[in-house]
């Protein structure tokens, strides 16, 4: 045993103890029957899964334990304890500290949504691979494909309604990382508000980048449009502020073919009955609206957080998901081919996990974007391009995060089930966001 020592939450080295995991995992099977016996065999595969995965290489986190246990629970079968285990890591969470927003979030991971995301996955066949597979097979992906769209329809109107109950609100920020829907998502809930009497007014950030002679480059010659940095935030505080107690305000005009910008290009103002949007990456970073008072913004926070596992109970990578619908949009909307969205990835993982995803704790709603049936579709659009990727970067040292990356979208998407005929998914969706088609003009 190897195995020896664990990391604490406060960052200090205790010893590994293989009752504590057994403990609690006793605890959560309590309600379904559950005898210590089983518990403790239960926790002994999770210490075989953890000397596989750690060994003597490195050490655990306590978080990295809880996640594998629920890993070992689903892979098991043990789905009743595995949410009954869930929802007790989630309400240890929500002891161990109060948050800033309205959603529960620990290590930027909204457990909360991620269980009952799950729950609806288990209900609907869709929480692995093998049936997602046998949901295709018997010619049930029309039903999912119903379901999924009422399921995220209905989350975005539950966002709309909460926004109506608050009269103060003068802004909206929809954020979230990159190809996670904020478009459609913000024409939604647009739809949802204009019933009600309100109508957003967007205030377009990408024309407050500076001009691109300022902006950065890599040791690739590539310009970071993905920093927050690359806009001019002084100038958009000042403007939030200006038109949101009334004032009117001349917004720059960005020209991305020529890199430039021109200032006081147009005129804008908010009438009374008007909410402020801001629909951007960064829409959450402090130094964006760091002066608009709590009570009169409303932040919504939009992720896929999908659920989906594949045959050895290792669940897909939301960055992965948002990286096929983003291979996609770039192919036809920007004229990229897939192999340079991919080379790319890396600086937008690296601004989302610094600008984006650590305020997810801030906001006062949570939307999942992920669509269980958008994955057969999406394998069939660009399954063929991976075996390519992963032969192509394989031996590129700088091009190593692309190589694992393929590789991982590979392995997870071989064996599951392509769909060719999209014409299944509605024109109102959000995936045709991406996949084109859509009824909303982007």
């Amino acid at each position: 045993m190897s195995l020896s020592q664990i990391i604490k939450r406060d960052g200090n080295l205790v010893a590994y103890d293989l009752e504590r995991i057994a403990t609690a995992i006793f605890k959560a099977s309590a309600t379904d029957g559950g005898d210590f016996e089983s518990a403790e065999a239960v926790a002994r595969k999770v210490e075989r899964q953890l000397e596989a995965n750690y060994g003597r290489t490195s050490i655990p986190t306590v978080e990295d334990i809880q996640d594998v246990v629920e890993d070992v629970l689903l892979r098991e079968g043990h789905t009743r304890t595995a949410r009954a285990y869930m929802i007790y890591r989630n309400d240890r969470a929500r002891a161990r500290a109060a948050r800033v927003g309205s959603v529960e979030a620990t290590d930027n991971i909204p457990y909360k949504v991620i269980y009952e995301v799950l729950r609806w996955n288990l209900d609907h066949g869709c929480d692995t691979v093998d049936t997602l597979n046998q949901t295709i097979a018997e010619g049930r992906l029309p039903d999912l494909v119903a379901a999924s769209e009422e399921r995220y329809s209905q989350e975005v109107l539950q966002c709309a309604d909460r926004v109506t109950e608050r009269p103060d609100v003068r802004l909206i920020i929809i954020a979230g990382p990159s190809s996670s829907g904020k478009t459609t998502t913000t024409i939604k809930l647009s739809e949802r508000l204009r019933e009600a009497g309100r109508e957003l007014v967007a205030l377009n950030v990408d024309h407050y980048f500076f001009d691109l002679e300022q902006h950065p480059k890599d040791e690739f010659g590539d310009y970071d449009y993905e920093t927050p940095h690359a806009l001019d935030l002084p100038l958009i505080r000042r403007h939030l502020e200006e038109l949101i107690t009334g004032r009117t305000v001349r917004i720059p005009f960005y020209d991305f073919k020529t890199g430039r910008r021109s200032l006081e290009a147009q005129k804008m103002s908010l009438a009374p009955h008007q909410i402020l949007l801001i629909d951007s990456l960064h829409g959450l970073y402090d130094g964006m609206t760091c002066g608009i008072p709590a009570n009169q913004t409303f932040r919504l926070y939009i992720e896929t957080l999908g659920q989906l596992r594949n045959g050895e109970g290792v669940f897909m990578r939301w960055a992965d998901n948002r990286l096929l619908r983003r291979m996609i949009r770039d192919s036809w909307h920007r004229n990229h081919q897939p192999m340079q969205t991919l080379t790319h990835w890396h600086y937008v993982r690296a601004s989302e996990l610094k600008y984006i995803i650590p305020y997810i704790g801030s906001v006062d709603a949570v939307v999942n974007s992920a669509l269980p049936y958008e994955l057969p579709i999406l394998k069939h659009h660009l399954f063929s391009f991976f075996p390519d990727a992963v032969e192509t970067f394989r031996t590129d040292a700088k091009r190593q995060d692309a190589y694992l990356r393929a590789r991982r979208v590979l392995d997870l998407l071989a064996p599951l089930t392509a769909v060719p005929d999209a014409g299944i998914v509605p024109e109102s969706s959000l995936l045709r966001e991406f996949i084109g088609g859509s009824r909303y003009t982007y």
